[in-house]
């Protein structure tokens, strides 16, 4: 294995300290990584807690069960957090005390050029985040037409250039690495937003490669199965398709945002905000680590009475 390039853990004590009701309970860490966030949590469990570190890269859980060491409270778990309610033991159904999220892509992923993920590195054009997903960027380039390609970089990338940029793309077919899309789309936008544009496009590829908005909408759902009555789920999110998507099922249980009254007009959701404001880093931490800067922590809380 290439060796592991480590992802400082974005807004660790905040999360950490937000996630943790029980000492003694049960908690998950949907987005392993290198283990930063799960050997934080780990420290503040008692010796009856556990801790389910769920990942589809083989390289993250290999890099964290290195980092943690052999604690017998930690359980990696191979797969993707979307399907949370199959990966974990059906005993622990109902009992989870709290769901972390550090949502996006790590730091590893992208300075691997071998992964694909960024346009400052040549690379094969992969961008998948774990060996279970089907479709690579190379085919995402290649093989969709240009009304797919061009709502997948306006939607996904929220890139207003789409509708050139997928044209060019299609012409310039077949693109081999992440150099040459990188070519192709800065010979069509605004020089002045270059680096801007190369990262929206790269972004709506990754997210369509692996399914990420679908994946964060499934574990929200699965979430409530999962929870007991005010268990908590923490997410940190990147940009703002994922941190709607939290936003709005946080405050609703849903992901229209609106919440459903009973037939007297009360309100009622399976889930409620904790943070009623969101959460940001500190400037000391935005200048320690500036991959931070972007990042929102919304914090919510299983209700009584909420789905299981």
């Amino acid at each position: 294995m290439t060796s592991y390039i480590e992802h400082i853990p974005v807004l660790l004590q905040e999360s950490v300290e937000a996630l943790i009701t029980d000492k003694e309970g049960f908690y998950v860490d949907g987005t392993l990584g290198g283990g930063g966030h799960s050997k934080e949590i780990l420290k503040h469990l008692g010796e009856n807690g556990r801790l389910y570190g769920i990942d589809q890269d083989d390289e993250a859980l290999e890099a964290a069960s290195a980092n943690i060491g052999d604690d017998p409270r930690f359980i990696p778990i191979k797969g993707n957090f979307g399907y949370l309610t199959t990966l974990l033991p059906p005993q622990t159904h109902g009992q989870i005390a709290g769901i972390l999220l550090d949502l996006g892509v790590s730091t590893h992923q992208i300075k691997e050029p071998e992964r694909g993920f960024s346009f400052q590195e040549d690379g094969p054009l992969d961008m998948r985040m774990g060996n279970l997903s089907g479709v690579s960027a190379y085919q995402v380039v290649n093989e969709y037409d240009y009304e797919k390609l061009r709502d997948i970089i306006f939607h996904y990338g929220e890139e207003k250039q789409s509708r050139k940029i997928a044209r060019e793309i299609i012409e310039a077919r077949p693109i081999e690495t992440t150099g040459e899309l990188r070519d192709v789309v800065s010979s069509v936008v605004n020089k002045r937003f270059e680096v801007k544009s190369l990262a929206r496009v790269f972004q709506g590829i990754r997210i369509e490669v692996n399914r990420e908005l679908e994946m964060l909408e499934n574990v929200m759902e699965h979430s409530l199965e999962v929870l007991k009555p005010g268990g908590r789920i923490v997410a940190i999110s990147y940009h703002s398709l994922e941190d709607r998507i939290a936003k709005r099922f946080f405050k609703a249980g849903n992901f229209k945002g609106k919440i459903e009254k009973d037939f007297y007009g009360n309100p009622i959701s399976p889930i409620k905000p904790v943070n009623k404001q969101v959460i940001t880093p500190t400037k000391e931490e935005v200048s320690v680590n500036p991959a931070s800067r972007s990042a929102k922590l919304r914090v919510a809380e299983k209700v009584e009475g909420g789905e299981s």
